[in-house]
């Protein structure tokens, strides 16, 4: 293991500064939380009968023995691909609890929604506040305190972010999240690419799109892009809450079971009652933080996560900014190329060394913490390697020195690209991220006038009119989390991609997200202010000129907004639950501090 990089030791002392205060109030809070409910015993017998009422086979177990008892907190449901075979879980958890002397229960369910339904819809605006919704039914299931130790069943876009957030604050217990792995590899990627935007073009119908999407979503597992689910599953094996190598293996295997069991037979060593306790709250510091932020860099992982890292960090009492991401991007070079930044997706990711080639090239470069603690024995170092069936036991192998596919996995010596490829922008429009690694270098710096939109409805209104056949900046403003809940725009990618194919310069601003799988152009997300809440976007106007700029980090107008009035936001709208969450809109910070009402109300 190699020296650490001095850049990320400035960056770490920073943050640990930074947060010193929070830190400290997160780690008294569970230390309390650890005397108060560290165990049942001090329940009632009416209260623990209630508890045991239900386990059937495991009450005197729970009720004489007194041994560990896990809570499952699952995303399932069968209409999330990633999560269908989540159903199987359970049973087969129990089961490898009883193994060890232990018990399991599933403690509650938490809502799980899937993007990539919701894309362009409606229900798109609930999908950042989910988050929220599901840290606070993970609080709820794990607030009858009669749990020793937490399984969290969970991969998907706010579904990961969401049961960290509400599993830190029970912080005192051990957790460990267990995926289900990828479906497998379908259409190739650039096929689908091209297919979309031959529809944007309407040169293809709705029939062949369909035929080209079912061919990529196609099967229970987790979807194959490097989009934010998979950004997710690499993340929690960077802070050390997964078992080393386990993000990628197919669901329904020998494998993936015998991961499983591991990780549940592991829950009961790393309790309080087990022989190396290894409390939640302890694992997720602000090393494990940093360390999610340098694997994000290091493979091109989702935008999104400008939004979730620090809403994760703050639960934890860690403070984090854009500006910290920017300055790591400097020196954390990216070293894979995955789809939609490559041709292949996480299948082939998995089979050209994967995880453990990642950790393995990053701690051999002092580009990321070895001494993080984590739910592993053996530390971070066990984490640079991979798992594998010896006869029907898991074992661990050290993972590939050399890249099986270099086009896919690269070196830190001679990386795709000397940075991490997300970089801040910021100006008198205000902040937002840019995500570089997947956008060709020449098109790095866009200068044009400005079309204004409201929505992107507007936008692909404007596109198929041909009233955007120019050199322009889209601006889409009233996207933010207080205006509408801030939604993916990933239905603008298409429309723009064909302006940018026939020749014109063409960029994107918008206080609103883009999806994980979000290419080739050129953007300025995430916007903070947003329009709602006072920023400049609101008083932008058609023709005014904008540079957006990654190389120099500038997002800028040229015009002089200080004699103007703010646009007129839309009317929000109702249906599909929305009116529901306006407490949600009404309370929510900035993007930059994870764009929740939940974490801001609490004062975190």
């Amino acid at each position: 293991m190699a020296e650490l990089h001095p850049t990320i030791a400035r960056v770490t002392q920073r943050v640990i500064e930074r947060s010193k205060a929070t830190r400290t109030a997160y780690l008294d809070l569970m230390a309390r939380e650890t005397d108060r409910h560290g165990d049942r015993s001090a329940y009632g017998c009416s209260n623990l009968a209630h508890a045991y009422a239900g386990a059937v086979e495991d009450q005197k177990t729970l009720a004489f023995t007194r041994g560990q008892n896990i809570g499952i907190v699952t995303a399932y449901n069968d209409m999330l691909s990633a999560h269908q075979p989540y159903a199987r879980f359970p049973d087969a958890m129990k089961i490898y609890a009883r193994e060890v002397g232990a018990t399991a229960q599933v403690a509650g369910g938490v809502p799980a929604m899937c993007d990539g339904v919701t894309q362009g819809m409606d229900g798109m605006e609930l999908s950042l506040f989910s988050r929220d919704t599901i840290a606070l039914s993970t609080a709820v299931s794990l607030s009858h305190a009669v749990f020793d130790s937490t399984a969290l069943l969970g991969i998907c876009d706010k579904i990961v972010p969401g049961l960290v957030i509400g599993a830190l604050r029970f912080g005192h217990l051990p957790s460990i999240f267990i995926p289900s792995g990828p479906m497998p590899s379908g259409i190739a990627n650039k096929e689908k690419q091209k297919t979309r935007q031959l529809y944007a073009e309407g040169k293809v119908g709705r029939e062949e799109l369909l035929k080209s999407e079912m061919g990529s979503y196609h099967s229970p597992g987790t979807c194959t892009f490097y989009g934010t689910a998979n950004s997710n599953q690499m993340m929690m094996e960077m802070m050390g809450l997964q078992l080393p190598g386990s993000s990628f293996v197919p669901p329904n295997t020998p494998l993936r079971s015998q991961l499983t069991r591991a990780a549940v037979h592991r829950l009961t060593q790393i309790s309080r009652k087990g022989a190396d306790p290894r409390p939640m709250g302890e694992v997720v510091d602000e090393k494990a933080i940093l360390n999610a932020c340098i694997g994000l860099l290091a493979t091109g992982g989702s935008t999104n996560h400008a939004i979730h890292l620090p809403a994760m960090a703050r639960a934890a009492g860690v403070q984090i900014d854009w500006a910290d991401l920017d300055e790591l991007s400097s020196v954390v070079p990216l070293i894979a190329r995955v789809y939609p930044n490559g041709s292949g997706d996480v299948n082939h990711f998995h089979a050209a060394g994967g995880m453990g080639y990642i950790i393995r090239e990053l701690l051999g470069a002092g580009l990321c913490h070895g001494d993080i603690l984590t739910v592993a024995e053996g530390g971070f170092a066990a984490y640079a390697t991979e798992p594998y069936l010896d006869g029907d036991a898991l074992a661990f192998r050290p993972a590939p020195e050399v890249s099986h596919d270099p086009a896919m996995l690269s070196t830190v010596a001679q990386p795709f690209q000397p940075d991490g490829g997300m970089r801040l922008v910021q100006g008198n429009l205000g902040r937002a991220t840019f995500k570089s690694s997947s956008v060709e270098k020449e098109r790095w710096t866009i200068e044009a006038p400005a079309l204004v939109f409201n929505s992107q409805e507007e936008v692909q209104a404007a596109f198929k009119a041909g009233e955007l056949e120019r050199d322009c900046v889209v601006v889409v403003r009233f996207q933010g989390p207080r205006a509408n809940g801030m939604p993916e725009l990933h239905k603008l990618t298409p429309p723009l991609g064909v302006l940018q194919d026939k020749g014109f310069k063409v960029a994107l601003v918008t206080d609103g997200r883009m999806s994980g799988a979000s290419g080739k152009v050129p953007a300025a997300i995430h916007v903070t202010p947003e329009a709602l809440a006072g920023g400049a976007l609101a008083l932008v106007e058609n023709g005014d000129i904008i540079r957006v700029c990654a190389e120099t980090g500038t997002l800028e107008v040229k015009a002089d907004l200080s004699t103007r009035t703010a646009a007129t936001p839309p009317v929000g709208a109702m249906g599909v639950g929305r009116e529901l969450f306006a407490m949600f809109r009404a309370g929510a910070d900035g993007a930059e501090r994870g764009g929740s009402a939940m974490l801001a109300l609490a004062g975190l």
